[in-house]
């Protein structure tokens, strides 16, 4: 999931004491909900197709790739540890 870039802070230190004070006492406005800035119609369409992409592309496999995938992933679900 690709997260909405973050407002940039000031870099002197005076201002960002400013900026962080004025959101404190509500009067400047804080960072925006990421989940607002979203297009729900795009968010539908992107666990639709997560939902059935891992089924199709199983099935255009054959055994022996299916077996050699599962393999792949259990050797990186192990190297994590």
């Amino acid at each position: 999931m690709r997260m909405p870039k973050r407002p940039r802070r000031p870099r002197d230190p005076f201002q960002l004491a400013h900026q962080v004070f004025q959101e404190a006492i509500g009067e400047a406005a804080a960072r925006p909900d990421p989940d607002a800035m979203k297009n729900p119609a795009a968010v539908a369409l992107g666990k639709l197709g997560g939902a059935k992409g891992g089924k199709a592309r199983a099935a255009k496999m054959s055994p022996e790739e299916r077996r050699e995938s599962a393999r792949k992933a259990a050797r990186a679900r192990w190297q994590k540890q």
